[in-house]
């Protein structure tokens, strides 16, 4: 099950005091509004900092980008990630459509309460 790229995305206060401290451990921001939400990477590692979009820490995955956000070839279909998990039985907070095409996502939710976002951007 290839996943793709990995980053946290943290539920913060205030984006900007975030991003400041983030810039501290060596991450540069590289994607987002500022105002709202801001990506930010310390080489291969992506944190994704959210202010007043959610309520809770979310692990995500992004199937079909690197650590880098570039598109990879043969990546695996998030709609296919989702038929493979529900065959193991895993319940799911939100889905994606299995009909569908393109940037699509779907939420689990691990047993301690952790919700996981596989968010697919590319087609």
């Amino acid at each position: 099950m290839q996943l793709g790229a990995f980053s946290i995305s943290l539920a913060v206060k205030d984006l900007a005091a975030s991003r400041a401290f983030y810039q501290k451990f060596g991450f540069e921001a590289f994607a987002g509004d500022g105002e709202h939400y801001q990506m930010m990477k310390n080489g291969d590692t992506v944190i994704g900092l959210f202010q007043g979009m959610f309520e809770d820490n979310i692990l995500t995955f992004n199937p079909g980008w690197d650590q880098q956000c570039n598109t990879v070839d043969g990546f695996t279909d998030v709609r296919e990630l989702q038929k493979q998990l529900k065959a193991q039985g895993i319940d799911f907070a939100t889905e994606a459509d299995e009909s569908g095409s393109g940037p699509a996502s779907f939420v689990v939710v691990d047993p301690d309460g952790n919700p996981i976002l596989v968010d697919q951007h590319v087609g």
